[in-house]
């Protein structure tokens, strides 16, 4: 799972009409909550960046191949008890729970936190699988290739750039 910045907007809609139109939650101003969205998802990507900077800049100095990056930013990011991969979701729910209880534009929650955990599960998975769904589509173009060569590697890049592109991910 990864979260697009292309995808906030389109998350930031579909939870405002999720939770807000469904009665869910009850808003004062819906244009300085769904700013408030959007702030725990950009700094989500800020995180993630920094974890991701600090991961490869340990890895220089390390010496470590590039195939350990993964592992490695995943043992910071555990260490920052932030959420990556699948775990991202989690991470952006329980910020997202946490400011529905504080904001000053939240007038109201109606409905349980596993409620709402729920339905912001599910905006959240169906937003940011675009990541395996891209990946199936660039495999499709490389099935000439072996995996696991230089060459395909190569491709592979070459071609989630323009796929990325082409579906307005970059």
């Amino acid at each position: 799972m990864r979260l697009y910045p292309a995808k906030i907007t389109t998350i930031v809609e579909a939870v405002n009409k999720t939770l807000v139109d469904s009665g869910d939650l009850e808003v004062s101003d819906r244009d300085e909550f769904k700013r408030d969205v959007e702030s725990i998802l950009k700094e989500y990507l800020r995180k993630d960046r920094e974890v991701t900077n600090r991961a490869k800049d340990e890895l220089e100095r390390r010496g470590l191949a590039y195939s350990d990056l993964f592992k490695l930013k995943r043992t910071i990011a555990e260490e920052q008890d932030f959420g990556i991969g699948d775990e991202s979701v989690n991470w952006i729910c329980v910020q997202l729970l946490e400011l529905f209880m504080r904001s000053s534009f939240v007038s109201e929650v109606f409905a349980e936190d596993a409620v709402i955990r729920k339905k912001l599960k599910e905006i959240l998975r169906r937003h940011m699988q675009a990541d395996d769904d891209i990946d199936r589509e660039v495999r499709r173009h490389l099935k000439h290739l072996s995996e696991n060569t230089s060459t395909f590697e190569i491709e592979y890049q070459k071609q989630l750039g323009l796929i990325k592109r082409k579906h307005g991910l970059e």
